[in-house]
């Protein structure tokens, strides 16, 4: 499958900033899925010093979470790192791994931010509109807002706030271990985020498509 950006991964960062502005307005924060039977979790790596980018796809069936496919990709790094930019240095090998992909799947699972992000655009944002499929951000730290202790039980949860806005929640995905930071990325509301995780997540802190696709990255 080849999905196309709507715009050049070859910009400097003031250019990257400009496109997520623009793009933002485009994001949908209302429920739109229909059905879920296949949830894809994504994650990214680097080798050689951070000159190769290498992006991991797995792709588990719902609410089985049976590993269907593992796919990975590998290009050379062109963006730089810089925070609240990740999806312009991610993406794109991103993309070359579900050009092998068989079918798209129902979900996507990012490792980052969805609209938890200054611009309301993170990875999960920005891969779900362009591949027009919902989307979760799933990060292990908080890039903006606030938000109030969690309770140390299995579920528990905390809006997390940018100002009076609810921009996602702070979730605890097991009991006594870390949080994680949960936000819509396309096509998904806030609530029905935090409940999609919770059924994604097994025995450990990350949601299983995230787990797996966390080890192939970083083999």
């Amino acid at each position: 499958m080849l999905i196309q950006a709507p715009h050049s991964w070859n910009v400097t960062p003031e250019e990257g900033i400009e496109i997520q502005s623009q793009l933002r307005h485009q994001v949908m924060l209302e429920d739109q899925l229909i059905l879920l039977r296949s949830v894809a979790g994504i994650d990214v790596g680097f080798e050689s010093d951070g000159t190769i980018t290498r992006a991991a796809v797995v792709v588990l069936s719902f609410p089985e979470l049976i590993v269907q496919e593992k796919m990975l990709a590998r290009r050379p790094t062109t963006f730089p790192y810089v925070p609240g930019l990740l999806s312009f240095r991610e993406v794109p090998a991103v993309l070359d791994a579900f050009t092998k992909v068989t079918g798209l799947p129902d979900l996507l699972l990012c490792d980052g931010q969805g609209i938890a992000h200054p611009r309301r655009f993170g990875i999960a944002s920005h891969l779900g509109l362009i591949m027009d499929i919902p989307s979760i951000g799933v990060a292990k730290s908080r890039l903006v807002g606030q938000h109030m202790p969690v309770g140390e039980i299995r579920s528990a949860r905390q809006p997390l706030m940018d100002g009076e806005e609810i921009i996602g929640n702070v979730v605890r995905t097991r009991s006594n271990v870390k949080p994680v930071y949960v936000s819509p990325g396309h096509r998904v509301s806030v609530e029905t985020a935090v409940e999609v995780v919770l059924r994604c997540t097994l025995d450990y802190r990350l949601p299983e498509p995230i787990r797996q696709a966390h080890h192939l990255a970083s083999e």
